[in-house]
């Protein structure tokens, strides 16, 4: 008996082991702190802050490209940071805007659109994800030109790896498309999500956003297709864009999150970048009030270990932009005409004003609105004069200067804008001049309307070693990696549009 007793209890016992284990086993192995998914409006913040960028390094293609084209900043060193500078091609920065927003932007947007696409609760996360796209795809074409679009970011929900590249007019079109029945569709019957970054669910703010996203859009077809452009000038207007610096699209940063184009210049790069000359000549030559906020000269210095706050001058009297057309060897050759002791003397961009780690960045501005209804307004698509167009965008650029902490007297605002009227037969200059300025650190906006209207009229740069053709860069090159991957789809593109380099305009770029 006992025998067979202990052989009943052997062959029980992993039985109630196994049954024992079983008891509670989904909530033993259930991870309660990582989420499997994420709510959609936390995804379309999170895109929203990847447009600008996701780290330091991911500055590189601005810092080295758009504001060396439009000569606002620029280096002289090469290798890693060549690009504008030396009119080259540099194969690590110039993708950057590329891998950021396919791998990042364009999917989590794609994934919100689709997450929220049938969810009447979701009607104003959809539209505003809308809006976005729009915007995020503007700059990407603006950038290369034909670019994977209607498949784009849907190797996920529809297994396309290897989306076809889209003509940019077909783009555009669609661009406005989405940016008039998005604006439209917004709705202030829902409850508000508060969580949105930009404008904390302000639906009214959202619809401002969504009409001058679609302004811009619009003015760029100017020189490819005017009728286009002044049926959605119209639109726009009518739909309601910015009447105010509180309606701004701003990014805002802390000292945790910070403004990664000055956290960039503060440390890696600190010595490395310059204001240019033609930029700073500007607006000196103007008595710009926003010179002193935008510049810092380490007045004398021979090092970089010589830029030190005891040489700190924001004077405009003594700023002196870098010159171009000079590496960092042959710039001592303009040293003794400058009145600079060395290339670490140049002035610099401010970093306790628009590039201190907490300064805000801008997506688009009351300003830059106001400069494009001037333009409208001189070409005869809306009402009101180009002349108060335009003084109301110089006073609120002007003004804007106050969300980096350095508020310009009303005396100093008044006394700039007496002594710059719109004066007649250079509308179009002035108007795209102050549009140049009042874009400063949005370089992927100043180069585009440099591109679209031709002003400032900027001279080539005059390094020897260009590989540009003509006088300036008008889109960067696809990255090497579509080469390897959608290598059909990118010859279609390279067929159609013109050849993979510098030179190569754009569709509305025309010349």
């Amino acid at each position: 008996m006992k025998t067979y007793l202990k052989y009943t209890l052997a062959l029980l016992l992993p039985f109630s082991l196994l049954t024992g284990c079983d008891q509670g086993f989904t909530e033993i192995n259930t991870n309660r702190v990582d989420p499997t998914s994420l709510a959609a409006p936390l995804v379309m913040n999170k895109a929203i802050i990847n447009t600008n960028y996701l780290d330091g390094f991911g500055t590189l293609g601005m810092l080295c490209y758009n504001f060396g084209i439009v000569q606002q900043i620029i280096t002289p060193y090469g290798s890693s940071l060549s690009g504008a500078n030396y009119d080259q091609v540099n194969n690590s920065n110039t993708p950057l805007v590329w891998q950021n927003f396919y791998r990042n932007v364009v999917k989590q947007l794609v994934a919100v659109l689709d997450q929220t696409k049938s969810d009447p609760l979701q009607i104003n996360t959809y539209q505003a994800a809308r809006i976005w796209k729009a915007y995020v795809f503007m700059i990407l074409t603006d950038t290369y030109g034909d670019v994977p679009y209607f498949e784009a970011g849907q190797g996920y929900t529809t297994e396309i790896i290897n989306p076809k590249y889209d003509a940019q007019q077909d783009i555009y079109k669609d661009i406005l498309k989405e940016l008039d029945e998005a604006s439209a569709a917004l709705t202030t019957t829902q409850t508000a999500i508060t969580t949105d970054i930009l404008y904390g669910g302000n639906v009214a703010n959202w619809k401002k956003l969504g009409y001058s996203f679609m302004l811009r859009a619009a003015m760029r077809l100017t020189k490819v297709d005017p009728t286009t452009a002044q049926t959605y000038v119209k639109k726009a207007v009518a739909g309601g864009v910015f009447q105010s610096n509180a309606d701004n699209s701003i990014l805002r940063h802390t000292s945790l999150y910070n403004n990664y184009i000055g956290n960039h210049l503060q440390a890696r790069e600190k010595t490395n970048f310059y204001l240019a000359a033609p930029f700073v000549d500007y607006l000196k030559a103007n008595s710009d009030p926003r010179l002193p906020i935008f510049s810092v000269r380490y007045v004398g210095a021979k090092s970089g270990s010589e830029q030190a706050a005891s040489r700190a001058s924001s004077d405009p009297a003594v700023q002196i932009g870098m010159p171009m057309g000079y590496n960092d060897v042959s710039i001592s050759s303009t040293f003794a005409a400058n009145n600079v002791v060395s290339l670490w003397d140049y002035t610099q961009v401010n970093l306790n004003t628009v590039l201190k780690l907490d300064a805000p960045e801008f997506h688009v501005t009351y300003a830059q609105t106001q400069l494009l209804l001037a333009e409208a307004a001189f070409r005869g698509w809306v009402t009101g004069t180009a002349a108060d167009y335009f003084a109301k965008g110089i006073r609120a650029n002007l003004e804007q200067m106050a969300s980096y902490g350095s508020t310009i007297p009303e005396a100093s605002i008044k006394t700039y804008l007496d002594a710059h009227p719109l004066t007649a037969g250079k509308e179009l200059d002035l108007i795209n001049t102050q549009y140049w300025v009042a874009s400063f650190l949005d370089g992927t906006e100043a180069w585009a309307n440099f591109r679209r209207s031709g002003f400032p009229a900027l001279k080539k740069n005059p390094y020897p070693g260009s590989e540009v053709k003509g006088d300036f860069i008008r889109r960067l090159p696809y990255p090497d990696s579509e080469i390897v991957v959608n290598s059909g789809k990118l010859n279609e593109a390279i067929t159609r549009q013109g050849p993979n380099t510098l030179d190569t305009r754009v569709w509305w770029d025309k010349q």
